[in-house]
């Protein structure tokens, strides 16, 4: 999920076109062509079953997946200008592993521009001198090419991350840690960490207007906490969300959601209208900020976008069964 998240008509089949079955998720930069590889086939469709996360920086105009073969940069060509716009477009035509790195990238926000954030565990050909193969929290400034570990290296396993901006200047940090089913939260940019609560989660999503707001799906309905992930109560009148994502002040604020069957939801206000739907069960999702903004989303047909709430899709990358 991102903070810095950022056609029409017809679904545009561009990208890839892979053969064999994909299987849902089983798991509750600059010059991208010199800095990526295209793997054959068989990788591309392995790396696509599982989609942990997805994120757009408005800084470079690159849009990734986050998966259990590494961070993917993902085309976005097709659309329009209004996809996060006043940002560099890569001319990225197909999806390409970013160096080749195959970590694999459980948790992944864009955390701020131009710095991702990410955990997970090591790429099992690189050498890791961790004590358990857990990366804690790392960090890149060149988008995705290298990482630098911030904390908790060898010991958390971030299932989920979301960063939103404090006052003075810092990031707070919201991690899912899913083993133990606790959330953590850092306030001095990921450097440092306190306990939350103890909440089994499907994923959260950090209000970037109010630091201390958190909301989580849970298999009970939809939560939300007040003192930045201490406590949690239901989100009145919330439909049953799988994914849930902010929604930019200066695109109307609220919150956007999938349910299980991939119906699209907008809140307004107190009241929440199904806008579309994607037929099928999401994997991962984003909104993407700016005053036109777009939905990511990731399942078993591959990522596609909407920028009219889900009844319209453009396919960023096809995967056939």
């Amino acid at each position: 999920m991102v903070r810095c998240r950022g056609s029409r008509r017809r679904i545009l089949a561009v990208s890839v076109s892979l053969t064999g079955t994909i299987a849902l998720m089983g798991c509750a930069a600059n010059g991208p062509d010199s800095a990526a590889v295209s793997p054959g086939t068989a990788s591309v469709a392995n790396a696509f079953q599982h989609v942990h996360g997805l994120g757009a920086d408005p800084l470079t105009g690159d849009t990734y997946a986050a998966t259990h073969q590494g961070v993917w940069l993902i085309p976005t060509g097709v659309l329009p200008e209004t996809y996060l716009a006043g940002a560099p477009r890569s001319d990225t035509t197909q999806p390409m592993q970013i160096v080749g790195r195959a970590q694999d990238t459980m948790g992944f926000t864009v955390a701020a521009p131009g710095q991702l954030l990410a955990s997970g565990h090591p790429d099992p050909a690189e050498h890791s001198d961790l004590a358990l193969p857990n990366l804690g929290l790392i960090s890149s400034t060149d988008g995705a090419s290298s990482w630098t570990a911030l904390s908790l290296a060898g010991k958390a396993d971030f299932h989920d991350l979301d960063a939103v901006p404090l006052e003075d200047g810092t990031l707070r940090i919201y991690g899912y840690e899913a083993s133990a089913g606790t959330i953590s939260v850092s306030d001095d940019s990921g450097l440092t960490w306190s306990s939350g609560a103890v909440l089994a989660l499907r994923d959260l999503s950090a209000d970037p207007a109010h630091a201390d707001r958190l909301y989580a799906t849970t298999a009970s309905g939809v939560v939300v906490s007040s003192d930045a992930g201490q406590t949690f109560g239901p989100l009145a009148g919330a439909p049953t969300l799988l994914l849930v994502d902010s929604v930019d002040a200066d695109a109307g604020g609220g919150l956007v959601g999938l349910d299980p069957t991939g119906g699209v939801w907008r809140q307004d206000a107190d009241t929440w209208t199904q806008t579309g739907t994607t037929g099928r069960t999401p994997e991962a999702f984003t909104v993407v900020g700016g005053t036109s903004p777009w939905i990511l989303v990731a399942d078993a047909t591959g990522i596609s976008a909407t920028n009219d709430g889900g009844d319209t899709w453009t396919a960023l990358v096809s995967l056939a069964g």
